[in-house]
């Protein structure tokens, strides 16, 4: 599987800007991550863009990830890929296998919160935003509630680092792309 086929993928499910720019920074944090931890940058990156490729469908935790699966199967779609995207949620039952699994799950809350911070700054630019202005948003249970907190603090304990270092860390992968997901860098 390529990128190529997984953006066909994305784009047959997935309608709203907003999501397929959330699809495409879980993308760029994913092939960042691949690259720090020796895995393959195409597949993690595969991961990463199809992680919610289902969620307009199977809106609700009862259904997505869980039925997006067989739909993913029936494109071919390497079982890897598919075991990845199903530890993205804590409530799938998927255990990780490895720094892939942990990644994804690590990462999909932290982009979108990362997002919403430069969002909200004066330029929208991800170079305004900082560490402890991420960590100041985050105390904030007003600011995008519906990114899942505890979510963001697991996901650093998963994969062994430092919640400061994640949040330098998805700041700094997600620049090459901002303009991409409408961001300025």
């Amino acid at each position: 599987m390529d990128r190529d086929q997984a953006m066909h993928i994305l784009e047959e499910f997935t309608k709203t800007d907003s999501l397929r720019k959330h699809a495409m920074s879980v993308e760029a944090v994913m092939r960042a991550g691949a690259r720090k931890y020796g895995g393959d940058e195409e597949t993690w990156g595969i991961v990463g863009l199809l992680h919610d490729f289902d969620w307009e469908i199977h809106p609700d935790a009862e259904r997505h990830p869980r039925d997006g699966a067989p739909l993913l199967r029936e494109r071919g779609v390497p079982e890897d890929i598919i075991h990845a995207i199903q530890c993205h949620a804590d409530y799938s039952g998927y255990e990780p296998r490895g720094p892939m699994d942990r990644a994804i799950y690590a990462y999909d809350e932290l982009a979108g919160f990362v997002i919403a911070c430069a969002l909200v700054k004066p330029n929208r630019s991800l170079t305004e935003l900082t560490v402890q202005s991420v960590r100041k948003k985050m105390k904030d249970k007003a600011f995008a509630r519906q990114v899942n907190r505890e979510d963001i603090v697991r996901g650093a304990e998963r994969l062994g680092v430092d919640l400061d270092e994640q949040i330098g860390f998805v700041i700094e992968a997600l620049k090459p792309v901002a303009e991409q997901i409408g961001l300025n860098q």
